[in-house]
C-alpha cells in the first residue's frame, strides 16, 4: 500500500524547532529545504509575535504564510498578506486587563506586531531577550483592549499561573482561548486564534485536506493543532497532555525530532 502523501507541515518553534540553545541545526535545514523542493508546504506555528517568528523562517528560505500569536494572526513573510486575524474580542481583553491587575500578574500586549509591556521589569527585559524582539512600555492597557490586540500574555510563577489558569478560564467562559506556551507564560487569546484553527485555514487555502496536514509540537497550546492535524507529533520533551493526544512521538528537540519527522513521513 502506498504510504499518505503528507503535503503541509505545521511545525511549533519553542523546544520543538529550536533547540534549548535557540538554534536550527543544519541537518533539519537541510531537510525542511528538501521537502520545500519536494513542494510540501513547510510553515511555523508559534505563540511568538511575526517579528520574532519572521526571524527564525528568514534563514530557512520559507516562502510561506506563518502561523503566529497561538494562530491569531497568519501572514506571509514575503510580502506581509495577512490571510487570517482574530484580535481578542474588546470585551475579554479588559477582562484580562483587570485580572492581571487583581493578581498581581506581569502583563503583556501586542499592537500593530509591536510587544507593549505595562511595566518595566525583569520579565518584560527576559521575554524580549528570548523572542529578540524590542518592548515598549505604556500604562494604558485599557486602550490596548479597545483598539485590540492580537494577544495577553501574562508570566509569573508556574505553579501561581496553574491555579489561576480553571478561574480565568471560568471569568471569561467562551469569549476567549487561554492556554500555556510554556511552564511560566499564560496566554489569552481569540476563541478561533488556536493552531488548530489556523492550520485548517492555511490548508484550505493550499487545497489541501486535513489528512495531508502534519503538526508538530511540545506544549500545551500545540493540543489543538495536534488533534486538528491529519499526522499530529509529540516531541520527546513534550508535555505528557499533549503525548497523550498525539498520533506519534518522536525524538527531542535536541536530538532533531523534527528532521526525523520530515525524513520519515515527507522526503520519499
Amino acid at each position: 500500500m502506498e504510504s499518505k502523501r503528507y503535503r503541509l507541515i505545521a511545525i511549533d518553534v519553542d523546544d520543538t524547532l529550536l533547540t534549548d540553545d535557540l538554534v536550527v541545526t543544519e541537518g533539519t535545514k537541510r531537510v525542511l529545504a528538501a521537502a520545500v523542493a519536494q513542494g510540501c508546504v513547510v510553515t511555523l506555528a508559534t505563540g511568538r509575535m511575526f517579528p520574532s517568528a519572521a526571524k527564525i523562517a528568514a534563514p530557512l528560505d520559507l516562502n510561506v504564510p506563518i502561523i503566529t500569536y497561538q494562530g491569531a494572526l497568519i501572514k506571509n513573510l514575503l510580502d506581509g498578506e495577512v490571510l487570517y486575524e482574530r484580535p481578542v474580542p474588546e470585551d475579554a481583553a479588559l477582562e484580562v486587563v483587570a485580572f492581571a491587575e487583581e493578581k498581581g500578574l506581569h502583563i503583556q500586549a501586542y499592537e500593530d506586531d509591536r510587544l507593549i509591556a505595562r511595566e518595566d521589569n525583569d520579565k518584560a527585559k527576559a521575554y524580549s531577550a528570548l523572542t529578540n524582539v524590542p518592548y515598549e512600555v505604556q500604562s494604558d492597557f485599557q486602550g490596548i483592549a479597545k483598539r485590540g490586540t492580537s494577544k495577553l500574555l501574562m508570566i509569573d510563577e508556574p505553579a501561581t499561573l496553574d491555579l489561576l489558569l480553571p478561574e480565568l478560564r471560568e471569568r471569561l467562559g467562551g469569549r476567549a482561548h487561554v492556554t500555556k506556551s510554556k511552564p511560566h507564560y499564560l496566554e489569552v487569546v481569540h476563541p478561533e486564534a488556536t493552531k488548530g484553527h489556523a492550520l485548517l485555514h492555511l490548508a484550505a487555502h493550499y487545497d489541501i485536506p486535513r489528512e495531508q496536514t502534519i503538526a508538530v509540537g511540545d506544549s500545551w497550546n500545540d493540543h489543538e493543532m495536534i488533534e486538528a492535524a491529519g499526522l499530529g507529533v509529540a516531541m520527546a520533551n513534550a508535555v505528557d497532555s499533549l503525548k497523550a493526544v498525539a498520533n506519534y512521538v518522536t525524538a527531542s528537540n535536541n536530538d532533531e525530532g523534527v528532521r526525523k519527522v520530515v525524513e520519515k513521513f515527507i522526503l520519499r
